[in-house]
This record gives structure tokens, sequence and C-alpha cells, in this order.
């Protein structure tokens, strides 16, 4: 009896449909670990056959037998499609996603000439038997029963009550329920364990990946019990006195300066009462700096903006799923995104401390700006909840057609300047925010805009585009500084630019080619998600190089104090520090590396299913660390930190329902 017949003999059928239904499974999820981790350990084959023959068990016994057949496809179909996603998915963030991760992906379509680059034709094997066994048989099922003007999957009803029935029937039940007892008291084991690794990705390796769905599921039960019975309030007062504990500042050398650098933090109120415009360089990773390609800069304005600057060479992206709208989020709030969902999308419904709504509190017009929809990752959700008093998207501008986003950086900067003319009729500061999308993936830049010239060895590379369109970039970016010059604002304005996240996939650029090819030291991790940070303030004349380690968290607190707000006077609970005032510093990566990750001063850590089997390099070298002990104390800290931080944002009040 063939294993995929629809009018197999009723009293084998199930012994034969259950036995396959496992074999598929257990053989998809084989290949989902091969692509997720590129190895078979015994473990995690044990795992996954333990899961698949749960998985099948439970069907089997939840399931009507007339319907058996016709959901075994379904239920095979549905689960090929996750899979699909995941192996997708994880080959651009280098992640495993969870249920809720995969439910948000309807963002793909606005990206769709990026991913379609990710998808390798190996993933496709996830519906090898479904193309090449069910689809067959049902076309032909399809033709038997029209010839016969009836349709039936699986026989008549009589011939599947009787495939349970009798002393027979009774026993397979009973050693079904067996079975599936042990496959639940197996996954309730592995996952147990596996709720002490903070490593998702480690994690999801050791419990199999539906289980590790299931144990997401189980932490967000927890998490909204736990939710219920804490107050914004409370989560303030824990990461007060945890960032307390944290030797942030040297208390010796504040010392020996003779004052504290609480009571008089450098730099505090030096643009007090300026104007501020930041703006957020698409997939600018910090190596173009100062760098030239064969003798031409790729970065012309910005190296000239960084000699009048304060400029942050040491700066690290903290990005979640939402990528560059979870730039925006960070670099206005201070606060961690959770990872498990695009903060747009996940908390755009909130009332969110942030720089737009503290400023526009004390006078401020606040608005940003950016060339897509803004329903595209739930910005019009997320403007609101940081409180933006307006936001400009993208029917305010001419479309003059430089990719597949829109408009120009140009174009974007031609309209925020007029709106900047309205703003400031009345004398008012303001606070504006450029988002840009001209260096995006696939970096294609149109003739008739600036290029760079791009010598042959880097000719149709990803890494020769990536240059020219940060090219572009720098240049639109002279632009909008001449346009703030004409206006008279340049002498009244503060300028924070910085990159929202790294832009050279691994995939196609890898690090020792791209250090060939450029003369530099690239790293995977450490180069690739190094973002550039420059503040320059009116009446700051000589440039200055901090070098510091820090991330987009600390955006808020550095320019809150040049801007003279004090943040313990406002009870404003911020995650980072004030770059300008802290001697130590440490800042945690969450989403393309595994949580517990982070950088310190000097070192880059990645841990494993904990610290102790961790790895470390140095920023400066590159260089594997051998004695990570010194980096615990920072490791432990980053994780109650971003802990603490996820609480803060999950109960934060809801706009409308007690918010404004």
């Amino acid at each position: 009896m063939k294993p995929f017949s629809f009018q197999s003999k009723p009293s084998r059928k199930p012994d034969r449909l259950f036995l396959a239904s496992v074999s598929i499974l257990f053989a998809k999820l084989l290949m989902l670990r091969g692509f997720f981790y590129g190895d078979f350990e015994f473990s995690g084959v044990f795992i996954d056959l333990f899961t698949a023959l749960g998985v099948t068990c439970l069907f089997e016994l939840i399931l009507p037998r007339r319907l058996r057949v016709g959901v075994a496809w379904g239920v095979n179909l549905i689960l090929s499609a996750v899979f699909f996603s995941a192996a997708v998915y994880h080959s651009y963030f280098g992640s495993v996603p969870t249920y809720v991760v995969l439910g948000s992906l309807g963002q793909v379509p606005e990206v769709g000439n990026m991913v379609g680059g990710l998808i390798k034709p190996a993933y496709f094997i996830f519906f090898a038997d479904l193309l090449a066994v069910a689809l067959p048989l049902g076309i032909q099922k399809i033709r038997r029963s029209k010839s016969r003007k009836t349709l039936s999957f699986v026989g008549s009803p009589k011939s599947s009550r009787a495939s349970w029935g009798g002393t027979a029937g009774r026993m397979s039940r009973i050693v079904v329920s067996a079975l599936l007892v042990v496959c639940l008291l197996l996954s309730g084991v592995w996952i147990n364990r596996g709720s002490a690794i903070s490593n998702e990705i480690v994690r999801a390796e050791n419990i199999g990946f539906i289980n590790y769905q299931v144990s997401t599921a189980i932490e967000k039960r927890k998490e909204r019990d736990f939710l219920a019975s804490t107050s914004p309030e409370e989560v303030a007062r824990q990461v007060k006195e945890l960032q307390q504990s944290f030797p942030y500042k040297d208390e010796q050398k504040d010392d020996s300066a003779g004052t504290a650098a609480e009571d008089s933090p450098a730099y505090f109120g030096t643009a007090e009462g300026m104007n501020v415009v930041v703006v957020q360089m698409e997939s600018f990773q910090n190596f173009p700096i100062h760098y030239k390609l064969d003798g031409e800069e790729v970065t012309p304005n910005l190296n000239a903006l960084m000699n009048e600057s304060f400029y942050f060479p040491h700066i690290y992206q903290q990005i979640g799923q939402g990528n560059t709208s979870d730039a925006e989020f960070i670099s206005n709030t201070s606060i961690y995104p959770t990872a498990q969902i695009a903060m747009s999308t996940g908390y755009g419904d909130r009332v969110i401390p942030s720089s737009p709504r503290l400023l526009g509190d004390k006078g401020y017009k606040t608005a940003t700006f950016q060339i897509n929809n803004a329903s595209f990752w739930d910005r019009n959700q997320l403007y609101p909840a940081l409180g933006f008093q307006n936001f400009y998207d993208k029917p305010n501008y001419n479309n003059d057609k430089f990719n597949n986003f829109g408009a120009s950086d140009e174009e974007m900067y031609r309209v925020g300047l007029e709106k900047i003319d309205e703003m400031t009729s009345d004398g008012s500061p303001f606070y504006v925010q450029f988002v840009t999308t001209a260096s995006h993936a696939p970096f294609d830049v149109p003739e008739e805009f600036p290029q760079l010239a791009i010598p042959d060895r880097l000719q149709n590379t990803q890494l020769g585009k990536y240059l020219n369109a940060q090219h572009y970039t720098d240049y639109a970016l002279g632009k909008l500084i001449d346009g703030l010059k004409e206006k008279g604002l340049w002498d009244n304005t503060v300028l924070l630019v910085y990159g929202d996240h790294g832009g050279l996939s691994t995939a196609e650029n890898d690090p020792a080619w791209v250090s060939s090819m450029l003369g530099i030291s690239y790293d995977a991790n450490a180069s690739r998600f190094n973002i550039p940070l420059a503040i320059r303030v009116p009446g700051v004349e000589k440039g200055e190089t901090v070098e510091l380690a820090g991330g987009q968290m600390d955006f808020v607190p550095t320019l809150m104090n040049l801007l003279g707000i004090s943040l313990e006077q406002e009870s404003y609970t911020a995650f980072g520090r004030d770059l300008l005032n802290t001697d130590r510093n440490v800042i945690g990566i969450r989403y393309y590396l595994p949580t517990g990750s982070f950088v310190g001063d000097g070192v880059l850590f990645i841990p494993g299913e904990g610290f102790d089997d961790g790895t470390a390099i140095s920023l400066d070298t590159h260089e594997k660390i051998t004695d990570i002990e010194p980096y615990r104390e920072d490791y432990e800290h980053i994780l109650q930190l971003m802990k603490l931080s996820d609480d803060y944002v999950k109960v934060l009040p809801k706009r409308g329902l007690g918010g404004s």
C-alpha cells in the first residue's frame, strides 16, 4: 500500500499516514536545523524526532478520521511555509524567529527587492513533498471524483469510524496517547532547561524550533502576569538603583578634579535653547568616514563636519526587528527594543517618553521627515507615540524616482527646509528628524545623481554600490547643511548625525575580501554593526574625537545634557548614558547578535549558552580576547538592564487610556 494514497484500506491507513507524517515533519525539522546551524548533533536530532512524534500524536488524537488526510496535508503546507520563512529570516537577521516575529512579516513586500536576494533555491526543499506527491495525487483525485460526481478524500464515514473501532483501535489510541505524554514530558524538560539560556539562537538549538515557539508563548504568559502587578514608576526606581550600582563614572578621577560629575557635568547647557536637527542615515557604517577610495574621499561633507563636531567612532547599532524604525525609536527614547516585535508595531499605541515629547513640552516645534508612506512599519502610530507634533511622509514630496521607496534625500531636505521656515515663523525653536533612504539596499544610485568613481575591482559588487550610495548620502547631507546656512540657522542649530544600522551583508562581503579590497581591518560583527555619530554644537569650534564606546541608547542623555536639560529633574528614565560624562560604558545588542551580547570599552562580547562559553574580540584590533573574566560584571549588568527596559516599555500607558 502506498503511504500517501487517498484511498488506502481503512484498517491500515492510520498506521501508514501516522508514520509518513512523523517522517516528513522530522525531515523538515532537520533541514531547518541544518539551515540555522549547519550541523546535526545527536541531541538535536533526538529532540526533532520526538517533537515530530509529539505533534503527529496530537493531531492523531484530536482529528476525526474523515479529516485526517486533508488536515495532514494542510498542516504540512503551513509548516513548510513557516520553515521556509524562518530560513529566509535567519539568512538576513542571523536570529531564530518566534511566532510573534513571523506574524509581522507583512512588511516584507515593501522591501521585496532586498528580501528576494535572501531566498536560496535550497529553501524550496521544504515544499518538495507537496509538489512531488500531494499535488499530483490531488489532481488525480479531483479527476476521479469528477468522473464519479463525488469527492471523498478518506473513504466513507463508516470505514473511517471502523479504523478506530474494536480492541485493536482502542489499543492504538492508548499507544498514541502514551507516546504523546512521553513527548510532552520530554518537551517540558527541554524547555525548562533552555529557560536559563539568554542567547536565543543557542536556546532554540538546544530545545528545537517548535519547542522554542512554545517557550516563547509560556514566557509571554508569565510576562503578562508580572506586568499586571508593576508600574512605570516602580520599574524606574529599579533602573535607578541598578545604574547607581555600576561604575559608569571614575569616582577617584572626579574627586581629584575637586568636583563631582553629577554636580557639574561637562558641556551642560552649551546648546541651551538651540534648534536641533537629527539626521538618521540609512545603512551607514562607520568605516567610510575619513576613508579615501583610490584617493577620493567617500564622505567629504561628513569628514568636514567631524572636524568641528564631537565625533564618536565606537558607536554600535542596537536595533531590533524593526530595523530603521527601531533606530528611530531608540535614538529618540533611550529605551531598548524588545527584539520580539518592531517597536512601532508593538508599542505604537503607548505614550512613550522621548526627546520630541520632552522638548515639545518646553516650547519646541517638532517634526519628522521620511519619504515612505508612514504606514510602513506602522510609523503613523510610532510618531504620535513619540510625541512628534507633525510627520511628513510620501505624499509631501515630488517623486524624482530615486529608488523603489520614492524620492531622493535632496528632495526630502528641500521639503524639510520649507517646513522649518513655517515652524520658526513665530520664533519657536525646533526639533526635526530626517530619515534618509537613498543608501538603502540594493544601493543603486541613478546615473543622473552624483556618483563616486568606483574602481574596476569593485564594479558590480555590493561593496562598490554601497560606497557609491553612501557617497550620495553624504552629498545630499551637504545640501542640507548649505540650506541651514542660507537660512541663517547654522549658528543656532545642533546637528546630530548617525547611522541607523549596518548595510553590507556578510553573505556577499566576506570580511577578509572587504579588508583586502579596501586596505582596512574589517570584522563581520565589530565593523558591520559599528555606526558613526557626530554632534555639531555651535560655539564649540574645535572638533573632538570621543573614544568611549556607546550606542543609540546614549543619544538622548547626551543631547539633553548639551541642551541644559537634566533628565533626573525631569524624572526621565533613560537606559543609556551621557557620552560626554561617562568614563566607562557598556551597551547591549540583542537582535542581529544574541541577547547578552554587549559592547564595552574596547570589547565586543557574544555569549554562548551563557557567559563562560562566550567569545570576545578587541574593537581596535579585531583579535580574540582570551581572558573574558573581567567582563562578567558587564554581562550581568546588561542582562538586568535590558530586562528592566522591557518591563518599562511594556507598562507605559496607552494613548487614549489615561495617556495623551
